[in-house]
């Protein structure tokens, strides 16, 4: 593993490994034992979404692992007035040992790593969000102590979250049951990869999609970029909300997660929300130990 891009890349055992490591360096942040596996390395970060788990996850992983992370906004490069991406990523390359990218299209993601020297982080794209899911996996793994086997239902927009959780979890092993309109399905090259597995269903019912699960899914109606949408994603999305009735056709404990931030009485009810605020909130900080063994592999695969 050279970049994290997308999860498409990664096969099944690189991704039980991350979350191997991940687990290990949880365990030794919990109990004190310091792991400076990155010290005097430093990580770059450009920002062209703005960001709050992204951020402050980053940056304290690599205090955490004994390296440094450099916040750079858009606004703030040369890219941001027009410098080619390769230009960034050969200039960068020569002054950190990381890019971690938050931005909008993926090919920009791809271009650093075309023509970067070092490894690359993608944060979030409009195509996919594998960093949120690695964390997501590790949370499932911890509550359910496995995930070959378990019930996947995602409810909402066939989006970036929609597009990586169904990679993933089809990796690990897991049925996956999506529910989306026919307007907001998963990305064609998603859907490609995901007609190969037999566990893989995608439906425009949610009911049937929670038929069963052991942990839900959801996720915004109207991501960063799209507030112009948000009233006729209201209309389109009626119906697809994580609410009681839906949690009486999942598991009896089943789980509930979320990538937040949460929209209360949108894509899920106050009540859900609250009834599961410690796996959400577990899943959330499961960001910092998912990405730092994300760092480790890359910047420093041979530790």
């Amino acid at each position: 593993m050279n970049h994290l891009l997308k999860l498409l890349d990664l096969s099944s055992e690189e991704i039980i490994d991350i979350l191997n490591l991940a687990d290990q360096l949880k365990y030794e942040q919990k109990h004190g034992i310091p792991h400076n596996t990155l010290k005097g390395m430093t990580l770059g970060m450009i920002f062209q979404k703005a960001s709050t788990r992204t951020r402050v996850s980053f940056e304290t992983g690599m205090y955490q692992l004994g390296g440094h992370a450099l916040f750079l906004s858009s606004k703030e490069l040369q890219i941001g007035r027009g410098e080619p991406v390769q230009d960034t990523a050969r200039v960068l390359s020569r002054y950190v040992n990381g890019i971690m990218i938050r931005t909008f299209e993926q090919e920009e993601v791809e271009n650093l790593a075309h023509y970067g020297t070092v490894p690359i982080i993608n944060g979030l794209t409009d195509f996919c969000h594998p960093c949120q899911v690695l964390a997501d996996l590790q949370t499932v793994r911890e509550y359910k102590n496995k995930l070959d086997g378990l019930n996947m239902c995602y409810i909402g927009d066939g989006n970036n979250m929609a597009n990586s959780l169904t990679v993933g979890c089809l990796k690990v092993g897991m049925n996956v049951s999506l529910a989306c309109p026919n307007d907001y399905r998963p990305d064609a090259k998603v859907l490609e990869f995901a007609k190969e597995y037999k566990n893989f269903k995608l439906v425009t019912d949610p009911k049937e999609a929670a038929t069963d699960a052991d942990v839900l899914f959801t996720d915004v109606w109207a991501s960063m970029g799209q507030e112009g949408e948000a009233e006729k994603r209201r209309i389109a999305f009626k119906g697809y909300q994580i609410n009681d009735d839906i949690m009486k056709l999942a598991k009896s404990d089943a789980m509930v997660l979320h990538c937040l931030p949460a929209h209360r009485e949108e894509e899920i009810t106050a009540k859900v929300f609250e009834q599961h605020a410690a796996e959400i909130f577990d899943e959330a900080e499961n960001r910092l130990h998912a990405q730092k063994a994300v760092m480790v592999r890359l910047i420093a695969p041979e530790k």
